[in-house]
């Protein structure tokens, strides 16, 4: 493997946490439009799915947590079933060592995807503070001893005194007494705002926060998906 391959492979698997985040938010923004496009509200697309509207919601924000069914129900719905039967099929498979196309000396054609983020500001630092809080609800899970840690400087920002984020500061209250982590984890406007006042982050060690920042930059620049060229290649 040359050089230039590694680094590509490197630059992958850096990314890997956030750039797996970003295609889910990608792909739940896409059915959404689709749906729009087809002129199908809320209320009807739910009701054809046999779900409730949190769940569809849940579906076009790209939640991790919703199961795979429902995406590919959605998927059914809006018309777009047979891209899962590409990804499912054999097509995308390395060709069989015994097959035609295996000794073929025909160079194989190269496929690239190119990942990045939004240019707009706050699209990017949305995706970091959702990154951000994901890996503190993970170290929360486990190890639940910290939400104690995230209670006591909870409190000490609310003895502080006044605050335009002192109704931020008390919803969070009742988010860590019942662990319910969905309402910081979504894409409401409201969980962004939570997420901009929250004590949740200073959990992460410094390295997790610096990993996640760096997968973020890369995410940025682009992240290449797929076969890579090497400088060597036809």
């Amino acid at each position: 493997m040359t050089d230039h391959e590694n680094h590509s492979l490197d630059r992958s698997r850096s990314a890997a946490p956030v750039l797996e985040r970003q295609l889910l938010l990608q792909f739940g923004e896409r059915l959404k439009r689709l749906r729009k496009a087809q002129r199908i509200g809320t209320v009807e697309m739910a009701e054809r799915l046999g779900i409730s509207r949190p769940t569809l919601r849940a579906v076009e924000a790209g939640d991790p947590g919703t199961a795979i069914g429902t995406y590919l129900r959605v998927m059914s719905v809006l018309g777009i079933a047979a891209e899962l039967a590409l990804l499912s099929g054999d097509i995308l498979q390395a060709p069989h060592k015994g097959g035609a196309a295996a000794r073929s000396r025909r160079a194989r054609p190269l496929v690239q995807v190119t990942v990045t983020a939004e240019d707009a500001r706050h699209q990017v630092q949305d995706l970091q503070s959702l990154a951000l809080h994901e890996e503190a609800v993970r170290l929360v899970r486990a190890n639940p001893e910290l939400v104690e840690r995230a209670q006591d400087t909870l409190r000490r920002w609310l003895s502080a005194g006044n605050s335009r984020s002192m109704g931020l500061w008390r919803e969070w209250e009742d988010i860590l007494a019942g662990r319910t982590w969905r309402k910081v984890l979504s894409r409401t406007r409201r969980a962004q705002e939570l997420r901009q006042a929250s004590p949740l982050v200073t959990l992460l060690p410094d390295t997790v926060r610096q990993d996640v920042l760096a997968q973020v930059r890369e995410l940025k620049k682009g992240v290449e998906l797929g076969d890579v060229a090497s400088p060597e290649s036809p």
